[in-house]
């Protein structure tokens, strides 16, 4: 890991820090890619363009990411985060194994740090406290098997209920 430049410092939050930096040449359709920051609140895309004299920002923030992939070669990995609003996912091509995964772990690890709130349960009831409407359950007549509150069928069986 490279030493962070000095604008990327500039550009952080207050809490932000970077915990993971890449400095080299990855490409991603369209988009020429100096580095790779990644952060403890986003990814940050390093654009540079006349000769380098000049960049250009593009950030990712955890809640606009979706999922995160590693296809994991022989030398080299991909990174590959599917986005929530579509388009084309993002892709960190061409990384040595060693930073794609760690990129993937930090990825993943802020992934599930800014997501927990929308899948800790029914409504934003934690497991184990949803109303007991949503826990009750039901034997069938037919197979025995457990049947989940307000279905009509079985689903082993397909008997109604």
């Amino acid at each position: 890991m490279d030493e962070t430049p000095e604008d990327i410092a500039k550009i952080l939050g207050p809490n932000e820090q970077v915990e993971l930096y890449i400095r080299q040449k990855i490409y991603h359709p369209k988009i020429n890619i100096d580095s790779v920051v990644v952060t403890n609140e986003r990814i940050i895309l390093r654009h540079p363009h006349t000769l380098g004299l000049r960049k250009d920002y593009t950030d990712f923030n955890y809640q606009d990411i979706a999922n995160v992939v590693l296809d994991k070669g022989l030398v080299r990995s991909t990174v590959r985060c599917t986005l929530r609003l579509g388009g084309e996912p993002l892709a960190l091509n061409d990384l040595p194994n060693s930073d794609a995964e760690k990129a993937y772990g930090l990825i993943r690890e802020n992934l599930v740090r800014y997501q927990a709130p929308f899948t800790a349960g029914y409504a934003g009831i934690p497991m184990g406290q949803q109303a007991p409407a949503a826990q009750a359950s039901r034997v069938c007549a037919k197979c025995g098997a457990t049947v989940a509150a307000g279905q009509r069928f079985c689903g082993s069986c397909g008997a109604p209920m």
